[in-house]
């Protein structure tokens, strides 16, 4: 078995360990390939870890009936709840009273401080990097914010932030822009992140002038 292979088997055990009834029944029956390919393609590649995961989540509308989110992921940073929705069951087989509750939940669950974020199967299959770009997209801030003691400074903590806005690799020029310092000390800021294992180099070349954030920057901000 490989790391995903043992890490998701060790997830599923230790939540069915924890769990009786409808909720033990419901990660039996509802945590199917969809909701473990999200996991595989998307959520694995980005924090090699499944601290804080909760498969076939629990959660209650405002009439409190018992509802299940596919994966939350619940930190002192944030609650999240991530759904992957299959073209045929989320569109073709939905009436309008299915379409508005799928709404309402989601406002709902919105006023009670959830950030929910919804995946295709289609994409989670076939473009799953698009899924990471987006869960980064939206997950990144919250963890930045949260004042991490791994940064060593102030300016680290923005230039990261920076870069996850930036939508493109981050080069010493923005650098130079965004803190007002000259090229040498851009290019060195971005070279000490990239030490610390936050940022890569992406430039072709002997010369270093293209950083993005590193695949497991999420893992490593937690």
């Amino acid at each position: 078995m490989d790391q995903f292979e043992l890490a998701h088997k060790a997830l599923i055990e230790e939540h069915l360990e924890r769990r009786k009834g409808e909720r033990k029944g419901r990660l039996l029956r509802g945590h199917s390939f969809g909701e473990r390919l999200l996991l595989q393609n998307v959520w694995w590649p980005l924090f090699g870890s499944f601290e804080h995961c909760h498969p076939e989540y629990e959660i209650y509308d405002w009439n409190r009936k018992s509802q299940f989110l596919d994966l939350a992921y619940i930190t002192p940073f944030g609650r999240f709840g991530i759904e992957c929705d299959g073209f045929q069951s989320h569109v073709k087989d939905m009436d309008r009273e299915r379409f508005n509750y799928s709404l309402n939940r989601d406002t709902f669950l919105t006023g009670l401080g959830w950030k929910m974020i919804h995946f295709s199967f289609d994409d989670i299959e076939r473009r799953p990097e698009l899924c990471r770009m987006l869960l980064q997209h939206v997950i990144g801030p919250y963890m930045l914010r949260k004042g991490n003691e791994s940064f060593g400074s102030v300016t680290e903590k923005e230039l990261l932030q920076f870069a996850w806005r930036l939508g493109r690799p981050i080069r010493p020029k923005d650098v130079c822009d965004l803190l007002n310092v000259d090229f040498r000390t851009a290019r060195r800021l971005l070279l000490t992140l990239a030490e610390k294992g936050w940022l890569r180099n992406v430039s072709q070349g002997k010369t270093a002038r293209y950083y993005e954030l590193a695949g497991n920057a999420l893992h490593m901000l937690r």
